[in-house]
């Protein structure tokens, strides 16, 4: 027996210690490569962050700026996020700026604007898409009211959907006190209040019946009533919709996309 070859097997050891070995190599490895990932993406977001602040109080300075506000005006700001790669590419796909009591004339008004596509550098053409609200309030919409023939200074009740107001209607040496429901709508970029309901000693009437009662002197009431505010926005907006909201009347205003590069359209149109 002692002439016999016997078979050698490896030592378990020894095999198992390779690949230990290159598992211990291999392990700086990988971690290194989650430290590079995970310190590419902290810069990131501090790069997104940067970005963000960058791009907000610029355009609040700019708001600011070209509407004459107040230094410390609330202007509020708002961008999808990412914002960083949007500005890479030049375009931020969407905009939102609002602020309260903006001076608008003699009056003031809460504005807000939304726009999309809109092209950061001043060679970067046109606003895709733009639109406003503007807002004004039960007062502001009196001193409004107050510029147009016919409407008394102060009285008037926003009664949605329904402009409210008190009128006196000439009768000979008489007057005839009457209450007035205006019914807003929009006509060549003016706000235009046109008769809904007459009121009359508690008695609602329409206009057919007031003037079968005091004849073609009620055409002095039973008029449409335009407020023109053209000269208070910029040319490149123009009112599409309004509405009486509780304690509001509200515009909606379609924003001209070249308002971005034209000076014509950010200037103050007029009342002709």
């Amino acid at each position: 027996m002692s002439g016999e070859t016997q078979p050698t097997l490896p030592l378990p050891e020894a095999a198992a210690s390779v690949p230990r070995r290159r598992r211990r190599r291999a392990l700086p490895w990988i971690i290194a490569a989650v430290v590079v990932v995970g310190l590419a993406i902290a810069a990131w977001f501090v790069a997104e962050h940067i970005t963000r602040e960058i791009v907000t109080s610029t355009v609040r300075q700019q708001v600011i700026t070209q509407l004459a506000l107040p230094e410390d005006q609330q202007v509020d700001v708002g961008v999808d996020e990412p914002v960083l790669p949007q500005v890479l590419g030049g375009t931020l796909d969407r905009l939102d700026v609002s602020s309260d009591d903006v001076p608008l004339g003699d009056v003031v008004a809460d504005v807000s604007v939304r726009a999309r596509e809109v092209p950061i550098r001043m060679d970067g053409g046109d606003i895709g898409a733009a639109e406003a609200t503007v807002v004004f309030s039960e007062d502001q919409l009196q001193t409004l009211l107050a510029q147009v023939e016919g409407v008394p200074d102060t009285g008037i009740v926003l009664a949605p959907p329904d402009v409210q107001v008190e009128v006196e209607l000439p009768l000979f040496a008489l007057t005839v006190p009457l209450g007035l429901d205006l019914r807003p709508s929009v006509t060549d970029g003016d706000i235009v209040l046109s008769p809904e309901a007459v009121r009359l000693g508690g008695a609602e009437l329409t206009g057919d019946a007031l003037r079968e009662r005091f004849g073609s002197a009620a055409d002095a009431v039973l008029q449409s009533y335009p407020i023109c505010v053209r000269d208070r926005l910029p040319a490149g907006l123009t009112v599409r919709e309004v509405r009486v909201e509780p304690g509001a009347l509200v515009a909606e205003v379609d924003v001209d996309g070249a308002i971005i590069r034209d000076p014509a359209l950010q200037a103050n149109g007029t009342c002709d």
